[in-house]
């Protein structure tokens, strides 16, 4: 079976074992994901399977401030100590992340967050915009489920490619900084805030300020 690159992405950032070590074990297990992890957690190179245990409730709420005050984000990050959470590397991480939010503006920090009702939504619209576009009837589910990806890619933080490296997604820099750190690291939350979001602007009535001018002369 051939190993492809998305694959080997896959394993490592559902283990955060190295490069190398996801392709070894998809060649050794014939390409079945599931067979993968367990071979890595066999061989102590899964770094998810020495920490699923482990608690992170320690770290950082960061914030960043973008285009002279007209975005601001808040966001909580979670670490297992407080040493991790005070370093360099771990901060970097947090205002990096901060500023992934302000640039690309998700709605949620994982697939899992993703209520049921939006899916079923986007689902139905991704379907009927494949049935419009003349695909035929027995392929359109196939296209749907590949749209969800994208549609992933949109609104889910981690599935999002990273701004400054669009080469890799954030959850891939989040699992190299846990790697690096040898702690568990995971994004709680976070909230985005843009400058007039919501508010309804209203149109300028110009007659009603003459008149209101002339009033007051």
């Amino acid at each position: 079976m051939e190993i492809t690159s998305a694959m080997v992405k896959e394993l490592r950032e559902r283990t955060q074992a190295g490069m190398m070590d996801c392709k070894k074990a998809l060649i050794e297990t014939n390409g079945d994901m599931d067979k993968a992890i367990e071979y890595l957690r066999e061989k102590g190179l899964a770094a998810n399977a020495k920490k699923a245990g482990r608690i992170a409730s320690e770290g950082l709420v960061d914030s960043y401030i973008h285009l002279g005050g007209k975005i601001g984000v808040l966001v909580e990050v979670n670490c297992e100590t407080d040493f991790v959470a005070k370093t360099d590397t771990f901060k970097n991480l947090c205002h990096d992340l901060a500023l992934q939010i302000a640039a690309s503006n998700p709605q949620f920090v994982s697939k899992e967050d993703v209520p049921q009702e939006n899916l079923d939504k986007e689902r139905e619209i991704l379907r009927a915009q494949a049935l419009n576009e003349g695909k035929p009837e027995k392929i359109v589910d196939r296209m749907v489920e590949g749209r969800i990806e994208k549609y992933f890619k949109e609104v889910c933080l981690l599935e999002q490619p990273f701004v400054k490296n669009p080469d890799i997604t954030v959850q891939a820099l989040v699992n190299d900084t846990a790697l690096a750190s040898g702690e568990r690291i995971s994004v709680r939350r976070f909230t985005r805030y843009e400058r007039g979001e919501g508010i309804e602007k209203k149109a300028s009535d110009l007659a009603g300020e003459i008149e209101a001018m002339t009033q007051q002369a």
